[in-house]
């Protein structure tokens, strides 16, 4: 079984997986949890989140939304430098969050408002080169999902 290209549609709250294979016993499991993005203005910027994680090594080198001209990987640090590949080490879960790893969708082509949907791929690259897109479905937020069911379980002491 040869897989050139393998997708996935995350729900905002859901996961996703992906799986490839180079052959019938080698498969590459990808998740992809919490997806969400900022909300954002038309022609500005937003940001976007998510958990990731691969069953074997992988680096994220790129991403595309249709609701941005141009989606770019930055990094945790405060000049926000864009980082060329995120690597993803097997078994691990990379997050990106606000103040650390992140995407950032620039150029938005439409006024991203809460609830709304936002389409993004991933490129996902293996130590060989071969690319896997995994299309992730991320609704915009205000922060992740699992703080907000936090709160809502909060109780006051």
């Amino acid at each position: 079984m040869n897989v050139s290209r393998a997708r996935i549609v995350a729900a905002a709250l859901g996961i996703g997986a992906a799986v490839a294979g180079a052959s019938a016993h080698a498969v590459v499991v990808i998740t992809v949890t919490e997806p969400w993005v900022r909300p954002g203005t038309l022609r500005g910027s937003s940001e976007a989140y998510l958990a990731l994680a691969s069953s074997d090594a992988r680096a994220l080198v790129t991403a595309r939304s249709d609701a941005a001209a141009s989606v770019v990987i930055r990094g945790p640090d405060p000049a926000a430098r864009i980082v060329s590949a995120l690597p993803v080490p097997a078994g691990t879960v990379v997050k990106l969050a606000p103040g650390a790893n992140r995407l950032q969708l620039n150029g938005l082509r439409r006024t991203l408002m809460l609830g709304a949907r936002v389409p993004i791929v991933l490129v996902l690259e293996a130590p060989d080169g071969a690319r896997q897109e995994v299309a992730v479905d991320a609704e915009v937020r205000r922060r992740a999902p699992t703080d907000d069911e936090r709160r809502a379980h909060a109780h006051p002491r």
